[in-house]
């Protein structure tokens, strides 16, 4: 592996001033009973923000909706119990010099395979489709929306007020913000639907506007992002670069500050013509810093992980060049940083014979 100073250069946006270019990637972990994060999910996130992650983005956390969730050990950002939790994850990892951004999440009408738990209020979705085809719910009338985007708002403000650096909206892989982009499952012929990806991007740019009326000006927003989802590995927002513009600008003028560019393959190009990836074509279209992530430090990818595939840490040369070349600005890392809390470390050192292996097996653990 080349030298790794790229990586290791500080980086400031707005009142959001890291030691480095590094981010851990929100994974789900499962490890919150009843969804209150426990002095287990603190540690887990300090031996990380104490090895050189310049910004840890914590795993997805619900907002206050009926049925955000999908798993009940999935930590809620809502009610005394898991906010006073969050509260001590936030203190322990600014004691140990870290910063830390919840990813704030809405899950939508994706329902969790691992589990028989339902949730305690009706399904959330554009228009009652879990995937292309498939309806298992109604659609959300205006209230749902209303009391949707207020949730979202409410969660950022808390997490202002309790001293996270900044916050993330979860708008990827097929989960509710990322289902009224998708004309697959979004079929509204009202504000929040429509034929175009500028139509159909109201609901995420209503929340964005309600979460910077929030927090304020200077307050960092991340929203992360894909094309492929959950439900559909091969499906695609924007076909071209013009239609990637459509579906971007608006949400930066509606208050994103960095777009998280969610591939399975960081090398990937986005599209024919050009060796830049997602977010080195949101970089480009929208002159707003972007993160990209996937696959980042380990061979094969994450989804073959979850089928149970391991991987051994891989080179970042190309990763580097990138970055390097500022096609990007922040480089999230996610199944490396499971295996392996001093990740940072090894690598800015050059310690790299030192790398970990990832073993699915270490997703049943919170090391």
């Amino acid at each position: 592996m080349s030298n790794a100073a790229p990586l290791f250069q500080p980086f400031v946006h707005k009142t959001l001033k890291l030691p480095n270019r590094i981010v851990m990637a929100p994974m789900t972990r499962s490890f919150s009973p009843g969804g209150v994060p426990t002095q287990a999910v603190a540690e887990y996130y300090r031996k990380r923000a104490a090895a050189a992650v310049g910004l840890i983005v914590s795993e997805g956390t619900v907002v206050e909706r009926p049925a955000s969730s999908n798993d009940p050990d999935v930590p809620r950002f809502w009610g005394d119990d898991a906010l006073a939790g969050w509260q001590n994850v936030i203190d322990t990892v600014h004691g140990v010099g870290g910063a830390m951004a919840p990813q704030l999440w809405h899950v939508g009408a994706v329902r969790n395979r691992r589990t028989t738990w339902l949730p305690p209020g009706p399904w959330d979705s554009p228009s009652g489709y879990s995937s292309p085809g498939k309806k298992i719910c109604e659609p959300m009338t205006d209230a749902a929306i209303a009391d949707t985007i207020a949730a979202f708002a409410r969660a950022a403000g808390a997490a202002k007020r309790m001293g996270f650096e900044s916050i993330e909206l979860h708008g990827a892989h097929g989960y509710l913000i990322d289902q009224f982009f998708w004309s697959g499952v979004n079929l509204r012929d009202d504000r929040y639907g429509g034929s175009d990806l500028v139509q159909r991007g109201h609901f995420a740019a209503d929340i964005l506007k309600a979460v910077r009326a929030e927090v304020g000006p200077d307050y960092p927003i991340i929203i992360r992002l894909s094309q492929w989802k959950q439900q559909d590995f091969t499906a695609r927002l924007a076909q071209t670069p013009n239609e990637m513009a459509a579906w971007l600008q608006p949400l930066a003028d509606a208050g994103a500050d960095i777009f998280h560019c969610s591939q399975r393959r960081f090398w990937e190009p986005e599209f024919d013509g050009s060796d830049l990836n997602f977010a080195g074509w949101a970089k480009k279209l929208t002159g707003r810093p972007t993160i990209t992530v996937g696959s980042v430090g380990l061979s094969g990818e994450f989804i073959a992980a979850y089928g149970g595939e391991s991987s051994k840490p891989a080179s970042l040369d190309e990763l580097l060049r990138r970055l390097d070349r500022g096609d990007f600005d922040l480089v999230a890392v996610g199944r490396a940083l499971i295996s392996d809390p001093d990740w940072a470390v090894k690598v800015r050192d050059g310690r790299n014979a030192e790398l970990s292996d990832f073993s699915p097996a270490a997703l049943a653990t919170l090391a």
